[in-house]
């Protein structure tokens, strides 16, 4: 069971939100370290939570889309999936509350739009991935909140609303046969899947040109452009050009996994390329 639980939690999709909040507190400059950690490690259990909740309402759709999760698999049942993400949420919002108000509203607030998002707005046209990109883009703003700045960590928020936008998109395109057979909508069922790559190649782009935006002010040192150069922008180009020619759910959901990576070099462009 806690092999499953494991993997039910996504660790790597709640790693990657409680490095938002680290690098939005990381640019803050407070020096706030406490709670900045604090709000990372809230983050994980919000991330996993949300992760448990979404598996259990998608766990017929997943027998198509990702027969090997845990749940479809049967390493776990829907009770204990349904306990885990109730159990994790509530860690996360005591947890917040030692941070002070502000963060433990926008805790609560996260959990409540990620709940309902699984539950309702999932099956919408673009408005599901909005919300998922506002809410990941929060999480830099949690970290300038917990550290006390939160100016330095708008234009991260900005960014990673972009290029999660693009990413959800992408994975639209990766889910596309058991949504369809489920009848949920999304932009990829409703629009097609040509108009869903159009715009995640329009959002991934954007995301770019938001990236070196920093450089170009001179606000952040040269070696940002570099990184992100050398190692983000050849990446989106090859997700763009293959995603262009591919029609297979496992292979678009390779190149949203290969997006997840992506964003890491990036977060190591902001830690080098930052002003001290």
């Amino acid at each position: 069971m806690l092999k499953g639980l494991y993997k039910l939690s996504r660790p790597l999709t709640s790693l990657t939100g409680a490095l938002m909040v680290v690098l939005g507190g990381y640019v803050a400059r407070t020096g706030e370290w406490g709670n900045i950690w604090l709000a990372a490690v809230a983050t994980v259990f919000i991330s996993a939570s949300a992760n448990a909740w979404n598996d259990y309402l998608d766990i017929e759709i997943d027998r198509i889309n990702q027969p090997k999760r845990p749940l479809p698999a049967g390493l776990i049942t829907p009770k204990q999936a349904v306990a885990f993400s109730a159990i994790l949420s509530l860690i996360a919002i005591i947890l917040t509350a030692f941070i002070g108000g502000t963060a433990l509203i926008i805790a609560v607030l996260s959990i409540a739009l990620l709940y309902v998002y699984s539950w309702r707005l999932k099956s919408t046209v673009l408005i599901g991935n909005m919300l998922v990109a506002t809410i990941s883009g929060l999480s830099a703003i949690f970290g300038g909140i917990a550290a006390g700045n939160i100016q330095p960590s708008l234009w991260l928020a900005a960014t990673i609303f972009i290029g999660i936008l693009g990413r959800e998109i992408l994975k639209t395109l990766a889910d596309y046969e058991g949504d369809l057979k489920h009848h949920v909508r999304t932009i990829a069922t409703v629009w097609g899947q040509r108009p869903a790559k159009l715009m995640s190649t329009i959002f991934l782009s954007l995301m770019i040109l938001v990236m070196l935006i920093p450089f170009f002010m001179q606000l952040y040192r040269p070696i940002y452009a570099l990184i992100v150069g050398v190692g983000v922008v050849p990446v989106v180009l090859y997700i763009a050009v293959r995603m262009s020619k591919e029609n297979s759910g496992s292979q678009f959901e390779s190149l949203s996994q290969l997006m997840k990576y992506d964003f890491l070099v990036w977060f190591l462009a902001v830690l080098v390329g930052a002003p001290a």
